[in-house]
């Protein structure tokens, strides 16, 4: 027999959870976290973890004379693999000024060979090859020095050869068209327009170019 006042069970667990649906579902058990259980990050555990000097000197050291193994570099060039190895800022400094001391690093160096190297055996002229050394951290006034090297003489012979040889893939072509990739190809090597069209007009004419060539070059 129900004794009067009694409640339900079934009925009083039905409006508690009803009233825990309201206040936005169950609570969390106390001391649960979420993630508790996740294992530990490998990797920030490593960044977590004080970093010997001593080792990271000796992986930055190592490191620089396998690059520069490889070819010449700028200190730029160096210490930019340095930072992507993740060799801090400071040790990366430490490590390159003792490579400076030791004339193992020569911006002004590099830049003579490389000028040589790629106006030699690329074809660049000095506004490409100037763009490049900047790129690889020469300072302006050491990359102007390397690339006065290459005079306007020896530019405008430079661009004569490079034509020459397209030239002679050229035949069955057009002038218009030679033209137009011949002073397109000078100018992606870094030579001026006003260099680029009169090397061309000279080149074509010496090939005895069958149309005239004034109706479409500027003097």
């Amino acid at each position: 027999m129900e004794r009067p006042g009694a409640t339900d069970p079934f009925e009083e667990a039905g409006r508690r959870g009803r009233a825990r649906g309201a206040e936005g579902g169950f609570r969390r058990a106390p001391g649960r976290r979420r993630g508790a259980a996740r294992a530990a990050d490998p990797d920030a555990e490593a960044a977590a973890r004080p970093v010997d000097p001593v080792k990271e000197q000796r992986k930055a050291t190592d490191l620089c004379y396998a690059l520069l193994t490889a070819r010449a570099r700028t200190r730029v060039e160096l210490k930019d693999a340095l930072l992507r190895k993740g060799i801090s800022d400071q040790t990366a400094e430490l490590v390159l000024g003792k490579f400076d001391r030791a004339g193992l690093i020569d911006d002004a160096a590099f830049a003579e060979v490389w000028v040589r190297s790629r106006h030699t055996y690329q074809g660049l002229g000095r506004r490409a090859l100037a763009r490049e050394l900047r790129r690889k951290g020469v300072a302006d006034e050491v990359a102007a020095e390397a690339v006065a090297a290459v005079d306007d003489e020896a530019e405008e012979e430079r661009a004569r050869e490079l034509v020459r040889k397209k030239l002679r893939t050229m035949s069955g072509l057009e002038n218009q068209v030679k033209i137009r990739r011949l002073v397109g190809a000078l100018a992606r090597k870094g030579y001026a327009e006003g260099m680029a069209y009169r090397v061309v007009r000279d080149e074509l004419r010496d090939a005895e170019a069958e149309s005239p060539l004034d109706d479409h070059l500027p003097d």
